[in-house]
């Protein structure tokens, strides 16, 4: 019997003290490569300023945090736009994609993170998303910056 997906959590009904609201959207999948995008939401009445890249951190199924190596930068799935601050007001949004490869070599355990620790920089309290992340062998993750809009 297939291990159970764990589902997605709604944001909260309020909004958090840092003025940003973190959703994550579906795992999108090509050719062994994998990535989701992270959608950052101001929900707060005055501009909410970001700037660089998300903090992001792999979870295994306790919660517990993964050696996983974090680049910034272009992968398969996604192009990196580079830093830019943004400022947004309430409503408006800023994505990000967090990518990685599922390859495995010979010999070698494979590793899956079950969690995606996510905040909109290391200074913010993050908020936790069950996304499966099959890293295989390389634990690697690859993070564009925040955007309004992907590259093309």
């Amino acid at each position: 019997m297939p291990t159970p997906r764990p589902t997605p959590t709604p944001p909260p009904s309020t909004c958090p003290s840092t003025g940003a609201s973190i959703s994550v959207g579906q795992v999108d999948a090509a050719l062994g490569h994998r990535a989701v995008v992270i959608k950052l939401t101001n929900c707060h009445s005055g501009v909410l300023t970001v700037n660089g890249y998300p903090d992001v951190t792999v979870l295994d199924a306790k919660r517990r945090p993964m050696k996983v190596t974090v680049t910034h930068g272009l992968s398969y799935m996604a192009i990196d736009p580079g830093p830019t601050k943004l400022s947004l007001r309430k409503g408006e949004s800023a994505l990000a994609a967090v990518s990685w490869s599922n390859t495995v070599e010979a010999g070698e355990d494979k590793a899956a993170g079950t969690y995606l620790s996510i905040a909109r920089s290391t200074r913010d309290k993050p908020v936790v998303w069950p996304v499966d992340t099959d890293i295989g062998t390389t634990a690697k993750i690859t993070l564009t910056a925040w955007c309004l809009t992907f590259p093309t």
